[in-house]
């Protein structure tokens, strides 16, 4: 049975975000993860989880100006230096956090980028990634890398499978591995079991929504039963992050996971 992970940036938004850990653990969840912790010092986000008993799972590297619409900046060339400050200041919430787990985002290519402009943010990319992944296996973390839908991101670098594992395997780091997000595999090429299957060597974390409106999971053209059983059969024992935007209150739409271990206290 997947041990779920809610993620306090979508699911709980009734509640202020530091009200979300106690309202996730209420609903039974074990685990959270979150985008951002940084507009809260660690030791509010450490008091959060401790009061409630629950395991930081997962959070990103800081993305840029992400209110401009940065999504990351791991792949911008003439960026290397702020994105290894930010990676050295999410080392240090980690620590805190005891979060095993961080994510870099790839970041946008240019609009019309031509591939030589690719290329450079490819190779940008993978510079990035073997510093970051040195570092976090110097600190015990693990450094993942997750392709996201151009439909939502826009110009996104990462959007496939396929080149999720050429990077990791271009980087040839133990200390990082892929964050498979159903959703957004579902949307970009489909064949959710069989993908599963031949990434899952490389597989650090999952997350799931439904698709297309990101809704919960028992919602739209997906049927994730099956998708879960094999998750298991395969001997995943890691979390599945719930990164879904509830299409109501988010206690009236937990009944899909009450099979799953999730149960009210």
């Amino acid at each position: 049975m997947p041990r779920l992970a809610a993620n306090l940036s979508m699911m709980f938004t009734e509640h202020a975000f530091l009200d979300r850990f106690g309202a996730a653990a209420k609903a039974g969840f074990a685990g959270v993860e979150y985008l951002f912790p940084y507009d809260f010092e660690a030791h509010e986000l450490r008091e959060r989880l401790d009061q409630h008993g629950l395991t930081q799972v997962l959070f990103n590297l800081p993305p840029g100006d992400w209110e401009a619409g940065e999504r990351g900046l791991a792949s911008l060339p003439g960026r290397e230096g702020e994105f290894r400050e930010g990676l050295e200041r999410a080392l240090d919430y980690a620590a805190a956090l005891d979060c095993p787990r961080l994510h870099a985002m790839a970041g946008l290519l240019p609009q019309g980028a031509s591939e030589a402009t690719r290329e450079a943010h490819l190779a940008t990319y993978v510079d990035n990634l073997s510093h970051a992944a040195e570092a976090c296996g110097r600190a015990g973390r693990t450094l993942l890398i997750e392709p996201i839908n151009g439909r939502d991101m826009p110009d996104f670098l990462l959007q496939r499978q396929e080149l999720a594992r050429e990077v990791i395997q271009r980087v040839g780091s133990p200390h990082l591995r892929l964050q498979f997000d159903l959703y957004h595999c579902q949307i970009v090429q489909g064949d959710l079991i069989r993908t599963l299957e031949s990434q899952f060597d490389v597989v650090g974390h999952v997350q799931l929504a439904g698709v297309p409106e990101r809704h919960e999971p028992d919602q739209g053209e997906v049927n994730f039963g099956p998708v879960l059983e094999r998750l298991d059969a395969l001997g995943y024992d890691g979390w599945v992050g719930c990164e879904y935007r509830p299409a109501g209150d988010t206690v009236d739409g937990l009944g899909w996971a009450r099979a799953h271990g999730v149960v009210a206290k």
